[in-house]
């Protein structure tokens, strides 16, 4: 199918540029006055340069690398450079190889008569479809700059929050990992030793001793093949839960959970929130909008409670009151987006409303957290204490025989 390159513009005299393929000129035309009520012109762009380019291979981008990419496009577009140099030169800056790699290949795109927004699309399917979609608002708006500022802006907020999570579990986390090894070579070293002593005493033992010796033997025969059925297990989980149903059932039950069902609804709250804020920000209609912050969530129930929305929305409703009947997503958030509505700052009242979510999770979190440091030391000590008991009290009831 041929693809042309076109020039159009508003009836307000705004310009736009961009790709379209179509059967025909004719068909372009139309496709072209979806979007923009003039056609200033329409180019065909060669058969070489028109085949679908190849994805590149890409794996988890952090969002640090997409923070300094966005902040160093918008410097450099700031600066008034051409957008094929300006690719080049974020290219040569960017430390993610595969990232780098998928930028050249851009700038060649670009160089070739592609849009940026086009050209993301079609090389770099695993990008977030929030920064692609911010992308193509920004080049239907003329305002690049402004869409790679606030993706920037939101990228930095979203990397300093995956550091701080991950710093706060790696205490725990370390503790759990240490401790299941501990209680491992007690039991398939140290146990086993005394066992021989407990045989020759000739009294009756006691009952935590028994059962203690009996999970020393059994930890000694099968704890390889019970670490393997836990990993076989959890693997198993793994790929259910890739799979729609599987997904969905998880989502489920880690929403229903006491604390932690809690913290991932604020989470999700707080990626709605932040995503929404984004793409209305950059120019996008509310429906590609609503689908976009959908597909950024990482709660499945919860992004199909945002997506059930749109049917309320294409029939004239506001975004908060098709979001009433929603059972996971927080009232809060319900409120003050139909608030935010009605007063015309639906943009800012979800900004405001994603840093709050934001700190309710760090707040919550480390709430957790604290809780989860001394029941971990509680367990610990009670089992170390039943290992006493069960070493000791057979010796104390030797010595009272005697």
């Amino acid at each position: 199918m041929p693809t042309y390159k076109y020039e159009g513009a508003y009836a307000g005299g705004e310009k736009v540029s961009g790709v379209v393929e179509a059967a025909s000129r004719q068909e372009a035309v139309a496709q072209i006055r979806q979007n923009c009520e003039i056609v200033l012109s329409l180019k065909e762009i060669p058969k070489t340069f028109t085949q679908r380019p190849a994805a590149v291979m890409l794996g988890k981008i952090s969002p640090k690398a997409l923070a300094f990419t966005c902040q160093q496009f918008a410097i450099v577009l700031k600066a008034g450079l051409p957008l094929v140099q300006t690719v080049d030169l974020v290219a040569g800056q960017c430390d993610d190889k595969a990232l780098q790699r998928l930028l050249r290949q851009v700038s060649e795109d670009v160089s070739n008569g592609w849009s940026l927004s086009y050209s993301f699309d079609q090389r770099g399917g695993k990008l977030p479809v929030t920064f692609r979609e911010t992308i193509r608002a920004g080049e239907e708006s003329g305002d690049l700059i402004s869409a790679f500022d606030r993706m920037a802006r939101y990228y930095d907020r979203t990397a300093k929050t995956h550091a701080k999570a991950i710093s706060t579990m790696t205490y725990p986390a370390f503790v759990i990992a240490v401790a299941i090894v501990v209680v491992y070579v007690i039991m398939d070293k140290a146990v086993p030793a005394f066992i021989g002593t407990f045989q020759d005493m000739g009294t009756d033992l006691p009952a935590v001793t028994v059962a203690l010796i009996a999970v020393s033997n059994f930890t000694s025969k099968y704890g390889g093949l019970v670490a393997a059925a836990l990993a076989a297990i959890v693997a198993a989980c793994w790929l259910f839960s890739r799979t729609e149903k599987g997904g969905m059932l998880f989502s489920r039950l880690r929403l229903s959970l006491p604390v932690l069902g809690e913290i991932a609804r604020m989470a999700g709250a707080s990626q709605f929130a932040h995503t929404m804020s984004a793409m209305l920000a950059a120019g996008v209609p509310i429906l590609q909008a609503i689908a976009v912050s959908s597909r950024s969530m990482s709660s499945l129930v919860m992004a199909q409670e945002v997506m059930d929305t749109v049917a309320g929305v294409e029939a004239g409703r506001g975004l908060g009151d098709s979001m009433a009947n929603s059972r996971e997503l927080p009232q809060m958030l319900i409120q003050m987006t139909a608030v935010g509505e009605s007063a015309g700052a639906l943009e800012s009242t979800l900004d405001v409303l994603a840093e709050y979510y934001d700190n309710e999770v760090d707040v919550r979190t480390e709430r957790a957290l604290s809780l989860l440091e001394p029941i971990l030391i509680v367990c610990l000590a009670v089992f170390v204490v039943l290992i006493l008991f069960a070493v000791y009290l057979p010796m104390f009831n030797l010595y009272n025989s005697i």
